[in-house]
């Protein structure tokens, strides 16, 4: 019988509470057979300390995060730097996808930051390519666009891609950031026709929010999004990868990482793994 969780991937995020170790322990425990990593828990132990690790508990890497924060004004080759770094760690780990999250608006040219954004992309493609890793471009909700993505959009983010291959630069359908997108079931389409759908992101929107967005994402079934009808559009899109839970929200960071996981786990099963 087929594993209903093969493609399950926990996101170190929804756990943060945990260290590298307990993380990718847990998540094997729990029989899932992929961890999303960040970079602040790979740094814990090093980049070739986390890679055996992950490799000794049998895990794969859905994907690393984050890359990004490309449009400041003064710090371009620093923060290109930081993406080289990043780069090099997504090829050790054996990610195949690094997650970028654009970068906000340092001034009042929205225009100019996302010409920034563009350019560095185009400079960091070569580098990544040459190491098999694929740059992932993460749409965020609109309400992030001031101080953290420029990238509003799952159809922004396509074109942003485009002037480059797919197997370089993909996109993020994370379903707190496009859940409300008019355009989400053509974009979506249009991203697998394309083959760019670097990964599958969920968690849910909860009503009423948090005081701080940032920590407002809920458990699959406790908001508002319908990961029936999302899921079905990235299934029928073609995307196979993994489906991987990331959770901003400190209830969940204060819960035990062993009953986050098991809450997860029959979340997805019920409201998620129908429609893929």
């Amino acid at each position: 019988m087929t594993d209903p969780f093969g493609r399950l991937s926990l996101n170190t995020m929804t756990t943060k509470s945990w260290t590298l170790r307990q993380a990718v322990e847990g998540t094997a425990a729990a029989g899932l057979p992929a961890i999303g990593l960040w970079r602040d828990r790979v740094a814990e132990t090093g980049v070739d300390e986390a890679a055996k690790l992950v490799r000794d508990n049998g895990l794969r890497v859905s994907s690393l995060c984050r890359g990004g924060f490309l449009t400041g004004l003064d710090d371009g080759e620093a923060a290109l730097a930081d993406n080289r770094r990043a780069i090099d760690e997504a090829a050790t780990l054996g990610a195949r996808e690094l997650v970028l999250v654009a970068g906000g608006v340092p001034d009042r040219d929205l225009t100019g930051a996302r010409a920034r954004l563009a350019d560095r992309i185009a400079t960091l493609v070569p580098y990544a390519a040459q190491r098999d890793v694929r740059l992932a471009l993460e749409p965020l909700h609109p309400m992030f666009c001031a101080d953290r993505a420029v990238i509003s959009t799952l159809g922004q983010a396509l074109e942003l891609a485009a002037p480059h291959p797919a197997e370089a630069v993909g996109v993020v359908v994370d379903t707190f950031h496009v859940w409300w997108d008019p355009e989400l079931a053509q974009r979506v389409a249009d991203a697998g026709a394309q083959g760019r759908i670097s990964s599958y992101q969920i968690c849910d929107w909860l009503v009423p929010m948090t005081p701080d967005p940032l920590v407002s994402r809920g458990m699959m079934g406790d908001g508002v999004i319908d990961f029936g009808a999302i899921t079905a559009l990235v299934s029928a899109a073609g995307y196979a990868g993994d489906v991987e839970v990331e959770i901003f929200n400190e209830a969940v960071w204060a819960t035990d990482g062993h009953a986050v996981l098991e809450t997860m786990k029959s979340r997805y099963r019920d409201l998620v793994l129908p429609a893929l």
